[in-house]
């Protein structure tokens, strides 16, 4: 009996850990750059450029069609995502200092505090001590490892940004000495193509590796990263966003143009990581998030061109307070837990991500954190929740959502498409109301039609303003 006591603990032991691993499930965000609601051909059948990973993902897991991002443009929606916060209560300096205060809950420290390991690849762009540079490129303070990740390897901002150099935990890989000077595109928009702007460049330092480095890079982090944690990987990608440069094994590919081909390789690599899921063995014990920071840089005129809708069949594009800027494809594989090839109409926003996996961990949000947050756990297996109420978007909050509702505190775009803004005309709507249940397009105003419901919308987005958070 006594001789058979270490086998039984050590049975008990090796349950209790199996136990426990299923209860706190391996996390990997994958937020790609500047895609758009209709590149993925799970939501756009009529897509020119083949998304067969992505769509595996659907496939196999839950997609919501009513998921947004907290604002249309990079840095603010990062923001959001990161602090579970809405941008418009912030300052957005972003090249000057962090913008995530020292000592606020994002995704990470929650996470590493309830026992994750934690790790970031790719696009960073909320700032550092001492702006993008720091001191000379070294000791980066106030970015990824001080705001609760365990490693980071990535860039500062944006690829078309420069100085363009990579950055490993907080010091550069290699210093930006050398200078790049702008490209461009012949037939497309000055920020479409291989665009990027001139700028300081570390030696070795090319656009078209990015990608592939840091696909490898995560890829490395799931193969190696120590299993008797859960993992959180955050994988920040530099793509669909500007420069498109496809390798050669991607050209031709799609039918969508530059675009198109670079879309496929985006593909790929998400590929790639849900591979070494598999290879790692952690697919079934992992919960991946796939979406984009905002809508694409797709104008009217590439529709026309290539007849590929990258924002699907929403008005507006990057930037804009139309669904295009923000509306976002928004996936969620958690084998055994969420659904299969299921569909949610849930309204969500990337803000909620913080409260969810809280939730997930059985962690409290401080009450000076997470101001925006709401558990979407029940919705991410499949079911409802009532939680959130009104969804405020953009950086300077200038439009907010209830229901069927959407109100825009503006006329024209707020973004990159014409009309970029408008001045309200003598007996003429001073903003825009839309009936999303019947026109997602949003191509009728209902401003004058429905003053009772602006009257109401308005007041609650001042409501939510004031009172510097809605949970």
């Amino acid at each position: 009996m006594t001789a058979l006591m270490p086998i039984r603990l050590l049975a008990f032991a090796l349950l209790s850990i199996l136990a426990a691993s299923a209860e706190t499930p391996n996390i990997v965000v994958i937020l790609a750059d500047d895609l758009g609601y209709g590149d993925i051909s799970a939501y756009n059948p009529e897509s020119k450029a083949p998304t067969r990973n992505i769509d595996r993902l659907a496939d196999e897991g839950l997609r919501f069609t009513d998921a947004h991002a907290p604002a249309a443009l990079c840095v603010p929606t990062r923001y959001g995502l990161m602090t579970g916060r809405y941008p418009m209560r912030t300052e957005l300096p972003w090249r000057e200092r962090p913008l995530i205060n020292e000592g606020r809950m994002t995704l990470a420290s929650l996470l590493r505090d309830a026992g994750y390991q934690t790790a970031m690849v790719g696009k960073w762009h909320l700032g550092f001590e001492g702006g993008n540079a720091g001191p000379q490129f070294t000791d980066l303070r106030g970015g990824p490892l001080d705001r609760g990740f365990d490693s980071y390897f990535g860039l500062a901002s944006s690829l078309d940004q420069p100085p363009f150099y990579y950055i490993r935990g907080r010091d550069a890989v290699e210093p930006p000495t050398e200078h790049i000077e702008a490209s461009s595109s012949p037939g497309w928009s000055p920020i479409q193509g291989a665009f990027w702007r001139a700028g300081p460049i570390a030696p070795h330092y090319r656009h078209q590796d990015v990608l592939p480095k840091l696909t490898k890079e995560a890829e490395q982090v799931i193969g190696k990263h120590d299993r008797t944690k859960p993992l959180f990987l955050y994988l920040a990608l530099t793509a669909p966003h500007t420069p498109w440069m496809p390798l050669d094994k991607f050209k031709g590919k799609g039918k969508a143009g530059l675009y198109g081909e670079f879309l496929t390789q985006v593909d790929y690599s998400i590929g790639r990581v849900l591979d070494a899921l598999d290879a790692a063995g952690m697919k079934q014990n992992t919960l991946v998030v796939f979406t984009s920071d905002n809508g694409p840089v797709w104008y009217d005129s590439d529709d026309e061109r290539f007849g590929h809708r990258a924002a699907g069949p929403l008005r507006g594009m990057k930037a804009d307070s139309y669904e295009g800027g923000h509306r976002m494809p928004f996936l969620v594989r958690w084998p055994g837990r969420t659904p299969a090839g299921a569909v949610s109409a849930q309204t969500l926003c990337f803000t909620d991500l913080l409260a969810t996996f809280a939730e997930l961990v059985g962690a409290k949000v401080p009450q000076g954190s997470g101001e925006d947050s709401f558990s979407m756990l029940a919705a991410f297996q499949g079911g409802r929740s009532d939680a959130r109420t009104a969804t405020v978007y953009k950086e300077d909050g200038d439009v907010i959502r209830m229901g069927r509702w959407k109100l825009i505190t503006h006329l024209g775009s707020g973004g990159f498409s014409e009309p970029r803004k408008e001045q309200p005309k003598p007996g003429g709507p001073a903003g825009q109301l839309y009936d999303l249940e019947w026109d997602l397009g949003e191509t009728r105003n209902l401003w004058l039609e429905k003053p009772e419901v602006v009257r109401r919308l308005t007041a609650e987005l001042e409501r939510i303003k004031k009172a510097g958070r809605s949970r």
